[in-house]
C-alpha cells in the first residue's frame, strides 16, 4: 500500500464544505467513543451501525458519505483496540484510554462518494457535503494505476491548504544490489547518528534554526484579539513555520534511509523506551 498526495485546489465555498465535512467526521468518531463508553460489549460491527442511527437522526450527519461514515468509525475503534493491547501487553504507564478529539484535520472516503475525472487532474466528490470537484495538481501519476487499486481517498487539511491523499494497493518491488553488509546506527543528540563504521552525520537542528521565527510568530498571535481575522493569519504563519520544519526533517530522514538501503542488506538502530525504562535493539531488513 502506498499514498500519493496531490494539492487540491477549489473554490472557498469548497473548502468550507470540506471543512464540514471534516467537523462531521470528528463528530461521528466521537460520538462513537461515547457509544463505546455508555454500552458494554460493543465491538467494530455496532460502531458501525451506530453511524446508520447517528444519519437517520441527525440531518448533517446524513450529508456525509456512508462509507466515510464507516472510516470514522473505524478511527474510533482503531484507538479503542490500542487501548485494550496496551492492556493486555501491560504497557507501564497510562495505556492510551480513547478520548474525544478537539481537532481534527482530515476526512477520508472508501470506494464510493468520489470519481476521478478521465484525465487523472481532478476528483468529485459527490455526497451531499457539496465539495463537487476540486483540481489536482502534484508530480505522481495516476495513470500508471487502475481505479480498482484504489482503496481510500482522503482530504487532509493543513497551514498551506488542502490535500487529497490516495491510498494505493500495490505491490512494490524495487531490486536493492545484494551487498551482504550490516550496519548498525546509533542515534545521538550531537550528531543525528553514528554507524558501526564510524561515520557520523551531523544533526541538522532543523527546529533551533527556525526557533527564532517561531517565537515571533508565536508572540505576534499571542497579541492579537481572540476570534479576529488577524490572529487567524498570524495563526496561519504560525502554522505554515512549523509544517516547513517538519518537511524538512522527513526529507531528510528518507534520504538518509534511502543512502543506506542501497549500501546495506541490513541496518540495526537503537529504539529506546522512555516510558519504560527500557532498551532494545530493531532490525530493518530490506
Amino acid at each position: 500500500m502506498i499514498v500519493l498526495e496531490f494539492k487540491a485546489y477549489g473554490k472557498q465555498r469548497q473548502y468550507s464544505a470540506i471543512d464540514e465535512a471534516i467537523r462531521t467526521a470528528k463528530f461521528i468518531r466521537n460520538s462513537c467513543i461515547r457509544y463505546w463508553m455508555d454500552n458494554k460489549g460493543v465491538n467494530k460491527y455496532d460502531l458501525n451501525k451506530y453511524c446508520t442511527v447517528l444519519a437517520k437522526q441527525l440531518t448533517f450527519a446524513n450529508e456525509l458519505n456512508s462509507m466515510a461514515r464507516q472510516a470514522s468509525a473505524e478511527r474510533a475503534w482503531s484507538s479503542i483496540v490500542r487501548f485494550y493491547d496496551n492492556c493486555k501487553k501491560k504497557v507501564p504507564g497510562k495505556k492510551g484510554f480513547p478520548r474525544f478529539k478537539k481537532h481534527c484535520r482530515s476526512v477520508e472516503y472508501k470506494t464510493s462518494g468520489w470519481k476521478l475525472c478521465p484525465d487523472k487532474k481532478s476528483i468529485i466528490f459527490s455526497d451531499l457535503k457539496g465539495i463537487g470537484k476540486l483540481k489536482l495538481k502534484g508530480t505522481w501519476d495516476l495513470w500508471r494505476f487502475d481505479k480498482k487499486q484504489i482503496k481510500r481517498v482522503r482530504i487532509v487539511r493543513r497551514a498551506d491548504g488542502y490535500y487529497v491523499q490516495f491510498c494505493v494497493q500495490v505491490d512494490i518491488n524495487e531490486p536493492v544490489p545484494a551487498t551482504g553488509n550490516t550496519i548498525g546506527l546509533d542515534v545521538g543528540l550531537k550528531d543525528f547518528y553514528t554507524d558501526s563504521n564510524g561515520d557520523a552525520e551531523p544533526n541538522p537542528r532543523f527546529y533551533r534554526k527556525g526557533e527564532k521565527r517561531l517565537k515571533l510568530y508565536q508572540r505576534q498571535v499571542s497579541r492579537k484579539k481572540k476570534g479576529s481575522s488577524n490572529r487567524k493569519k498570524a495563526i496561519n504563519r504560525l502554522g505554515k513555520t512549523h509544517l516547513k520544519i517538519s518537511r524538512q526533517r522527513q526529507e531528510h530522514a528518507k534520504r538518509l534511509v534511502r543512502s543506506y538501503r542501497k549500501k546495506s542488506a541490513a541496518f540495526i538502530v537503537d529504539r529506546l523506551c522512555i516510558k519504560g525504562g527500557r532498551f532494545c535493539c530493531k532490525a530493518a531488513l530490506f
